[in-house]
């Protein structure tokens, strides 16, 4: 008699459990774009180092500020804005961009402070970091005398 009941139990509560249960979902929203910015405006950054001693580059002498503008039309939302520079490292240090001569390379500051290169920061954009650029070299190595160049992608981007 009792292994009925039990059976009969067991019977009664998965009828409650096998019904269908059904409810509706409703999403909704509102697609919004974050307004549109230009950096400098939408002109090249050029920092000229003129003529460097070979033996005075050391990551600190020769610093150049690295003269940028951010401008964003009006926006309704308060966005978080991240700046980021792109570009070829140097094998000797990440915040560095490979010049056109080996063991040269341009170290970017933010603040004062090495700026990793392919890396996000999180910034305001009412008032942007201020951002230098000094010429380093390998570790004991020599340089050649001439010119040289280095490239690099100053980016901001809403999050």
């Amino acid at each position: 008699m009792r292994l009925k009941q039990q059976s009969v139990l067991f019977a009664v509560c998965a009828i409650g459990f096998g019904g269908n249960a059904m409810a509706n979902l409703t999403f909704e929203g509102t697609l919004i774009e974050p307004p549109p910015c230009t950096i400098n405006s939408g002109a090249s950054i050029v920092i000229d180092f003129e003529k460097i001693g070979v033996r005075t580059i050391d990551g600190v002498n020769h610093r150049k500020p690295v003269n940028y503008t951010i401008t964003c039309s009006p926006g309704t939302q308060a966005w978080e804005m991240v700046l980021k520079v792109t570009g070829t490292a140097t094998p000797f240090e990440s915040s560095a961009v490979q010049s056109s001569v080996t063991d040269l390379g341009v170290r970017l500051l933010k603040d004062g402070v090495p700026l990793a290169l392919n890396t996000q920061v999180l910034i305001n954009p009412a008032e942007p970091p201020m951002l230098e650029a000094v010429p380093v070299k390998k570790l004991g190595s020599s340089l050649s005398l001439g010119g040289f160049t280095a490239m690099a992608t100053l980016l901001a981007d809403y999050q």
